[in-house]
């Protein structure tokens, strides 16, 4: 008798461990953080979602990195470039890295450092009459939406050069803008470097004008409030950067390489 009772305990100290166990991991199934990175679905080669529905990008693939150095789980929130604050205010992503623009949207958000440099362009094909910013007068350009080209024609430094365009023309997508540049719809394209850069060398035959419209820094950007979040990632970055894999990640992206600020 005294051997069955000691057998029962010891399963019941079996039965208590495995349940105390259990209680653990779903404990720390809980605590998993699942961090929503919005981006813009069309924004290469910063960010993408192509046909299979698979994304990619250089902040993606960065994004990814820090959340597997955090230990957290990565969820991707693509968007419309134009709906990027909606999304951000209803909570449906924890942040916006896509090539967001610091200047000029300083107030807005809870911001990063800076990681990247940039500069807004005007692209053009290669035997274009136009040669400087003065020749677009009269002529067509595209432009997408809620971007810093946009907005530096529209209320910036360059509005009045917009006031000499025949029309500027506003796209959701860059992608868009330029296959509209090819099929000659329109006569150049307002566009940052890095994304120009990209779309050149996939379709040669274009170039920049020598003039800038603008310079401009690239970083990541929170909702006001979320500063303790803002610097869990940043620290995350860092590490990534530390430990070398930011710079194997920038390898695969020549067009943004140079501009990088690590």
């Amino acid at each position: 008798m005294k051997r069955v009772i000691a057998l029962i305990m010891a399963l019941m100290m079996v039965f208590a461990l495995c349940a105390c166990g259990g209680a653990k991991e779903e404990a720390k199934a809980a605590e998993k953080v699942v961090f929503k990175q919005g981006f813009d679905l069309d924004y290469p080669p910063y960010s993408y979602r192509n046909d299979a529905g698979e994304v990619g990008g250089f902040d993606v693939e960065v994004c990814q990195a820090v959340c597997a150095e955090l230990g957290w789980e990565y969820e991707a929130v693509p968007f419309n470039w134009d709906a990027k604050d909606a999304e951000l205010n209803a909570g449906s992503c924890d942040c916006i890295w896509s090539g967001i623009t610091i200047e000029g949207r300083e107030d807005d958000y809870c911001w990063t450092a800076p990681y990247s440099n940039n500069s807004q362009m005007i692209l053009v094909p290669e035997g274009s009459e136009i040669k400087t910013l003065a020749d677009l007068a009269g002529k067509v350009v595209g432009v997408q939406t809620a971007t810093s080209a946009y907005d530096l024609l529209n209320e910036g430094d360059q509005a009045e050069l917009k006031a000499s365009f025949a029309s500027l023309e506003v796209y959701e997508t860059y992608t868009v803008a330029f296959n509209d540049l090819m099929a000659g719809a329109i006569d150049a394209v307002a566009i940052d470097v890095t994304s120009g850069n990209y779309l050149m060398s996939k379709n040669p035959g274009y170039k920049f004008l020598d003039e800038a419209l603008g310079a401009e820094t690239y970083g990541i950007a929170f909702r006001k409030g979320d500063e303790a979040l803002r610097d869990q990632v940043w620290a995350g970055f860092q590490k990534v950067v530390e430990s070398g894999k930011f710079a194997e990640i920038a390898e695969k992206y020549p067009e943004i390489k140079d501009y990088l600020v690590f």
